[in-house]
């Protein structure tokens, strides 16, 4: 099979991991389990089937093809020769809090040797439930491609398949030293430019105050925590005011930070964080099946305002700009910019370019789709499915969110140092949506 190379953004992502800054998302399903040894059951099931899965063999590796200086210094997905599923897909002691664990194992950086994909099986002291933490490199899928390689290895399922691209060609795999200086030159060049445009975008919007709990200097720990929520309550919010339902979710964090930041005393007077909304760039039946196709809203959180209707009035005028402008222009479109440096210039500017994240937004945001009908696994059924997305380096919390059977489960990932009350702002999610119930209520 030929080597696919990382399109620019998968290697954005790559390039700017490091020990401390793990850059893989997660996804923490909790099961129903049938037997006291389902957990057990269903690690040997995952192994079992990931050990037939294309995607779930892919490796990447450095390449450096000749007669392509856009690609010089590159890295390319490629079927791993020794792939071994074992070494992916891990059975764990009985644990009372499978939150805790997760926030354990998420600040572990994968295998960057090894195809970069793990399945943590954490049965419950109670022997009636069991939970499985999926975590996959953000270089080898966004969130939609991660949902359809999870669903390859729980229970079969009607999940849409994608048309594959043609291979790539072939293409050589060392370089002419020759050229080696002008490439250098470059791609140093091109990250130089990106890099200012980021921050020409970060800097004029720092005319308002960010509290120094989202911003807080990284530790490399984490901490999760999830909470669910009905939709149906969400739905009532949305009937009664307009907007979309993803308006009321955005509107519930920012509530949720403001109730939060007040309580633990640092204050929520004139903050308003700039949230990084991601947007799917994938196109239905035409997109490449690997990879990350994204884009982004950046809309300020109105965190400082008191008026729970006011909040979700000023989330949803915020996203119907961003929306009328398009996910290809804007603050938020700065992710495009990786499409505009090449292979070589991600490998030196990878670390620039994570302490640049800090400059460019606060807090991520984002929606991860799932399937409307029921998962399992060795048939035991999905209850809960909380998404996990990647800390950048020196901010302090991200919210992942997605809608499952009738809930909307909010999955939290924290710098554990900065943030050690995280479940107090997961039941502040759940206060906020009771609060905009009531401000809805005639």
């Amino acid at each position: 099979m030929t080597p696919d190379l990382l399109a620019p953004l998968d290697l954005a992502f790559w390039n700017m991991e490091s020990a401390e800054h793990p850059m893989h998302l997660g996804a923490l399903g909790v099961f129903t389990a049938h037997s006291p040894t389902a957990g057990a059951h269903a690690a040997d099931l995952l192994a079992a089937r990931a050990a037939a899965v294309p995607g779930l063999r892919m490796r990447i590796r450095d390449v450096w093809p000749l007669g392509f200086p856009g690609a010089f210094g590159g890295a390319a997905r490629d079927p791993a020769p020794d792939f071994d599923p074992l070494d992916h897909v891990t059975l764990h002691a009985p644990t009372a809090d499978f939150q805790a664990e997760a926030g354990r194992l998420m600040q572990r950086p994968l295998d960057r040797d090894r195809p970069p994909w793990e399945a943590h099986v954490l049965p419950g002291e109670d022997g009636v439930s069991f939970s499985v933490l999926f975590k996959f490199h953000h270089a080898l899928a966004d969130g939609l491609r991660a949902l359809t390689l999870a669903a390859a290895i729980l229970d079969p399922m009607d999940v849409p398949t994608r048309r594959p691209r043609p291979a790539e060609p072939p293409r050589g795999l060392l370089p002419d030293v020759r050229r080696l200086p002008g490439l250098v030159r470059g791609a140093l060049s091109d990250v130089s430019r990106a890099l200012d445009i980021g921050a020409s975008v970060a800097r004029s919007t720092l005319d308002v105050r960010t509290s120094a709990a989202l911003t807080a200097q990284s530790t490399g720990t984490r901490r999760t925590a999830g909470v669910a929520v009905d939709i149906d309550d969400v739905h009532r919010v949305r009937k009664a005011v307009g907007g979309t339902v993803n308006d009321v979710l955005i509107a519930v964090v920012a509530g949720a930070l403001r109730r939060w930041l007040d309580e633990r005393g640092d204050g929520s007077e004139g903050v308003a964080p700039r949230a990084l909304i991601p947007v799917s760039r994938r196109r239905p039946r035409t997109a490449h099946p690997q990879g990350n196709r994204l884009s982004g809203y950046l809309i300020r959180l109105p965190v400082a305002d008191p008026d729970p209707l006011g909040r979700l009035a000023t989330v949803r005028t915020a996203m119907d700009r961003n929306k009328d402008a398009g996910p290809n222009r804007g603050a938020g479109a700065v992710a495009l910019l990786a499409d505009h440096v090449p292979a070589l210039g991600h490998r030196l500017g990878g670390p620039f370019v994570s302490q640049a994240a800090r400059l460019w937004f606060d807090i991520l945001v984002t929606s991860v789709p799932l399937p409307g009908i029921g998962l399992k696994l060795g048939g035991n059924p999905v209850t809960e499915v909380y998404p996990f997305a990647p800390l950048a380096r020196g901010q302090s919390l991200a919210v992942a969110i997605s809608t499952y059977r009738g809930r909307v489960h909010y999955g939290l990932v924290a710098d554990a140092t900065a943030v050690p009350d995280l479940d107090r702002l997961a039941l502040a999610v759940t206060q906020e949506v009771e609060t905009l119930i009531t401000a809805c209520d005639p």
